[in-house]
């Protein structure tokens, strides 16, 4: 649902780690840079992210396995969630029915190079520094069936450096992540976006 007249979208995002992305989302729409609310977080196994949710009081359910497309979707229903936001979720989101073009999620490389099933955190950044690549950055896409596969929403850049490790630069490309993540989100909810042969096309407004 796209806000509109000061309503705010419920989001429910999916983690399975220590939940940054999800605070930061947190906190931008508490700033006022998200028209969204987290109604929901789901975390695929015990983890910090899931701990530090409940600290905020927002609602938490642990849902470990792939969870299949209609249970998650009843799940979705049943807290009036309108849009599932990926924040280091480890599982292959089955997308529920009505959920097709409001599934979110973002990948710490380039996309579709270091994408695919097992491809996460340190080992993406490891699998850059081993390729050679002079750049790298974060990608904002809409979910399919398939890992890290789905239209390109957005994508920012930064520079590989030759003293690199896969910490440093995992540090440098999440400092992109959390400014791409949330203006990418603004600009979905706000329905400035379309999809044009496969491809999203942003639109802008002149309010930004």
């Amino acid at each position: 649902m796209t806000p509109s007249g000061g309503a705010r979208a419920r989001l429910a995002v999916l983690l399975s780690g220590g939940g940054r992305t999800m605070l930061n989302l947190v906190d931008r729409a508490a700033r006022g840079g998200l028209d969204a609310e987290v109604a929901l977080v789901i975390a695929s196994r015990e983890c910090p992210g899931a701990e530090r949710a409940l600290a905020r009081g927002i609602p938490t359910l642990r849902m470990a396995g792939e969870i299949p497309r209609e249970t998650l979707g009843r799940v979705l229903r049943d807290h009036g969630a309108e849009w599932i936001v990926l924040a280091g979720y480890l599982r292959l989101l089955q997308v529920p029915p009505g959920f097709e073009r409001r599934a979110v999620n973002i990948h710490p490389a380039l996309l579709p190079s270091f994408g695919g099933p097992g491809m996460y955190g340190e080992r993406v950044h490891r699998a850059v520094l081993e390729a050679g690549c002079k750049v790298s950055g974060c990608t904002v896409h809409l979910c399919d069936e398939a890992y890290d596969r789905g239209p390109i929403v957005a994508q920012r850049c930064c520079e590989v450096r030759e003293d690199d490790s896969p910490e440093s630069l995992g540090a440098r490309v999440f400092a992109l992540e959390s400014e791409l993540y949330p203006w990418a989100l603004q600009r979905l909810l706000r329905g400035q976006w379309s999809i044009e042969g496969g491809r999203v096309r942003m639109i802008e407004s002149r309010s930004g």
